[in-house]
Order: structure tokens, then C-alpha cells, then sequence
């Protein structure tokens, strides 16, 4: 029995030295040494400053990469694309009209002239877009080293239709009065108010405006030219796609005619023989006895559908759908994901050519 006790007892004493062990020891002096607990901290405390290392070699790669970068600015979003598809890792962009805004009202923020001051490079869309026309020779002020590139350069520009009377002379629907909407218009005066800006609704005109992007980009970095080529080369194929995309879903429709508040779609329109009856008459709603003519036009040519967009008042495009049994529809022609919103917005036109 006093052997058994002995036995245990060792075992027991035995099991509690290396659990000791295991946490601490002790010197002959009494002071404490270092256990596992404090192994663990300063295996933690390592960890933690690896990291810290880690991210900060990260941050450090991500601030030399931005400073390599051109800083390109951009009117409108669906640029913002191009400048990307076509200058990869290598460029930035600065977007001056923001989503939401209009680029016939927006003002330039604090935040975006500063930005503009260290751009190498604008590409304005051209074409008397109306930021551009109010705020251009400002912004190139800020910064007079900027290289300007002008996106419209090689586009056939069309007139920019003020009047539901000239979409409607183009349809034969002269006999409905629709010449003398807003006022009466003699021979002398011009049917437009300069030319539509709108040229980037046309994948066709967008691929001339990649390539003018292009040429802004391989001058401003020759070093770097088969790159942006490469990539200007794989963003044009990606537009013939959506061109003959866009065809082949608008073929065969034997109404070719649609309505909108604002004429941003007149260069879609063009393109793939449809018509666009705007009901904006010179940037102003139409009056009350105007509206009463769009609404006759509308229910002869079975229209159905309005399309508006956020910019932009609702008000009269409500007021005519309510009154032809049709409905409001919203398609935004500054979307910056260009291809996708192109493919979506063609779907949609198709669907109200009833």
C-alpha cells in the first residue's frame, strides 16, 4: 500500500512539474521567467509587425503606382471607360460631370479643379457639349501644360433638333401644325441650335473617339504605344460586337419611330434608321398647346412609351404617356459601363417599337 501511495504521489508531482514547466519557471533568485503565455505575445507582437510591414510595402507599391499614372480627365463617364479600355493600369481618370449631373448645369467642385491641375491630359467629347463650352477655357487655365485632346475630331456632327416641328417635318407630319409649335419659324432661321453633342451614343462614333484617345495617350507615352494599341485594338473589336448586336436586334422592326424628353439618342437614331421625336423644345418643356400636338402625334404613331432621364424634368413626358395609355421609361445616356448600358438601352427600344 505505501508503495502504491508512493507511486501516485510521484506520478502526481511528476504531472504538475511539467505543467509548471509548461508555463513558467522559476530561477534560484525567485524571478520570473519567460513562459508561454509571453512566447505566445511575442510571437503575436512579430505577426503583428509583419503585417504592418506587409501593408505598408503595399501602400508604399500602390502611392508609386499612382505617381506613374496619367491623370487624364473626362467630361462625361462613358469616357472614363475609353480612357480605362484603352490606357489599362497606366492611366486614371478624372470624370468632371459626376452621375446624377447634368452637363448642361454642372459646376466644376474645389476637389475637381485641383484634380484638373495635375492632369496631363483632357479629352473633351467636343461636338459644343455645354460643360465644355462654359467651363473649358477655365479648366485649361488651371493647368496650361494639359495636353487637349478633342474626342469628336474625325465625326461627322449632325444639327441638334430644338423643335418637336423639325423631328416631325422629318416624318411627314407637317400637316398637324407641329412647324409652328414654339413659334413661327420662316425659311431664313436655322431648324437647330448648333450641333448635337450627343456623339457617343453611337457605337460607331465611340470608336472614334477610342481612337483619338489613343492618340493622345501614345503622344503623351510613346514608350508604352504597342500597349495602348493592344488595348485600343481589343475595346474596337468589343464595339463592332455591340454594333452588330444592336443591328440584328433593331432589324425587321417596322416602327422605326420613338419619343423622348431630352434628344440624347439623335447619332442612335441615325446610325440604325430609326426616328427620334424629342419633346424638349430648345432645353424648355413644351408649352400646354404644344404638349396637346406631341399627344396627336403619339397616338398616330402608336407610341407607347417616353423615354426620359434623371437630368431631366419628367413633368411633360408623364403628362403625354398618361394621356396616350403609355408609360415613362428611363435609359441614361451618360452610364460610364458604356458597352453593357449600350446593349441594355438598344434591348429596351426594340421592345417599345411596337
Amino acid at each position: 500500500m505505501n508503495l502504491i501511495k508512493l507511486s501516485l504521489a510521484g506520478f502526481l508531482g511528476f504531472s504538475l512539474l511539467l505543467f509548471c514547466s509548461g508555463c513558467t519557471e522559476i530561477d534560484p533568485e525567485g524571478n520570473r521567467e519567460i513562459g508561454i503565455s509571453d512566447e505566445n505575445e511575442t510571437l503575436k507582437k512579430a505577426a503583428n509587425e509583419k503585417d504592418s510591414l506587409a501593408e505598408g510595402k503595399d501602400e508604399a507599391a500602390g502611392e508609386k503606382k499612382a505617381e506613374s499614372q496619367i491623370l487624364v480627365a473626362v467630361s462625361i463617364l462613358p469616357q472614363a471607360e475609353f480612357v480605362e479600355a484603352v490606357g489599362g493600369d497606366k492611366v486614371k481618370p478624372i470624370v468632371m460631370i459626376p452621375p446624377g449631373a447634368s452637363p448642361a448645369t454642372h459646376e466644376p467642385t474645389p476637389g475637381q479643379l485641383k484634380a484638373i491641375s495635375a492632369a496631363q491630359m483632357y479629352a473633351m467629347v467636343g461636338a459644343g457639349l455645354a460643360f465644355e463650352e462654359v467651363w473649358l477655357d477655365k479648366l485649361k487655365a488651371v493647368n496650361q501644360e494639359m495636353l487637349l485632346v478633342d474626342c469628336s475630331k474625325g465625326i461627322t456632327l449632325r444639327d441638334m433638333e430644338t423643335s418637336f416641328s423639325v423631328a416631325a417635318s422629318k416624318s411627314g407630319e407637317a400637316k398637324l401644325g407641329f412647324e409652328n409649335m414654339e413659334k413661327q419659324e420662316s425659311k431664313a432661321e436655322a431648324p437647330h441650335f448648333g450641333k448635337d453633342p450627343h456623339i457617343w451614343n453611337s457605337p460607331i462614333n465611340a470608336k472614334v473617339m477610342v481612337e483619338n484617345i489613343y492618340q493622345g495617350l501614345q503622344r503623351l507615352d510613346p514608350e508604352n504605344e504597342s500597349y495602348y494599341r493592344q488595348n485600343r485594338d481589343a475595346y474596337l473589336f468589343k464595339l463592332e460586337t455591340l454594333d452588330a448586336k444592336i443591328r440584328k436586334e433593331l432589324e425587321g422592326q417596322k416602327n422605326r419611330t420613338f419619343m423622348v424628353f431630352h434628344p440624347s439618342w439623335g447619332y442612335f437614331a441615325d446610325e440604325y434608321g430609326l426616328l427620334m421625336l424629342p419633346l424638349e423644345i430648345e432645353g424648355k418643356e413644351p408649352s400646354g398647346q404644344n404638349l396637346a400636338r406631341v399627344i396627336t402625334l403619339a397616338k398616330e404613331k402608336n407610341i407607347k412609351v417616353i423615354f426620359i432621364q434623371s437630368q431631366f424634368s419628367t413633368r411633360s413626358a408623364e403628362a403625354v404617356a398618361e394621356e396616350i395609355g403609355g408609360e415613362v421609361v428611363a435609359v441614361d445616356p451618360l452610364a460610364q459601363n458604356y458597352i453593357e448600358n449600350m446593349e441594355e438601352v438598344s434591348g429596351i427600344f426594340a421592345r417599345s417599337l411596337i
